[in-house]
């Protein structure tokens, strides 16, 4: 079982698994297939099959019972920016608009949040991007990521508008949040912000400067993430 982008077979059972939950074909409380099931009708050996589940029971889309097998959990909760699985994963794709302010270009670093740089990150440059995250009609995320020029083929051309920028990472390039570091403060929003979130001056922001670790040994992403949390609770595992 492989595909096309020379994946391992567990990941690959894990992404179509995973795509069928953010789906809707598997609903909360819907039982998987059994570890026989899933050997037989992906080809895969029982190991694979278990090394893709335990990646879903980690990323909170199921939970295994004994005697049951895995029950599906639906979409992780709550509002994902502090967890690994991401944004878009935590909330929905249906209910979660990615609106691109300034799309991927090449450029100098000039500083990364406060994080400091190695010399060859400095050397090959990075892609900037900013974006505005709308949950339910409401912005309530202004982020601007930074992520270093190194061997990554048709950046700037591909689509960002209303996509994960960690499943492309993920799904184009094999690359995958790991860990990281991330500093939290709380401001006002200045005039970017007051635009943006529509609210007034002196609204209370939350800012997370972010440092995060990938499956590639050397490369990180870097951002930064203003947050209107009126309405929404921040939560997740980092």
């Amino acid at each position: 079982m492989t595909d096309k982008k020379g994946l391992p077979p567990y990941k690959v059972l894990y992404e179509q698994l995973r795509r069928h939950i953010t789906d809707g074909l598997y609903e909360k409380g819907d039982i998987l297939p059994s570890e026989n099931e899933l050997c037989t009708t992906h080809n895969v050996t029982r190991p694979t099959v278990r090394k893709a589940l335990d990646r879903l029971v980690h990323e909170g889309y199921i939970r295994k019972k004994q005697g049951k097998g895995s029950i599906v959990q639906g979409q992780p909760q709550g509002v994902g920016i502090l967890s690994l699985s991401g944004t878009t994963s935590a909330i929905g794709k249906e209910n979660l608009e990615t609106k691109i302010i300034i799309k991927p270009y090449l450029t100098t670093w000039e500083d990364a949040f406060g994080f400091p740089l190695l010399n060859y990150e400095k050397e090959v440059g990075c892609y900037k991007l900013e974006r505005l995250r709308i949950i339910n009609k409401q912005p309530v995320f202004y982020d601007i990521t930074m992520v270093p020029n190194i061997n990554l083929p048709r950046f700037t051309s591909r689509n960002f508008e209303n996509r994960s920028l960690f499943e492309i990472m993920r799904t184009n390039y094999q690359i995958e949040i790991v860990g990281g570091e991330q500093k939290l403060m709380a401001i006002t929003a200045n005039e970017t912000m007051q635009q943006y979130f529509n609210v007034k001056p002196g609204h209370p922001i939350l800012q997370l400067d972010r440092k995060m670790e990938t499956s590639k040994e050397g490369f990180f992403l870097y951002s930064q993430v203003f947050c209107n949390t009126n309405d929404y609770g921040l939560y997740g595992t980092f």
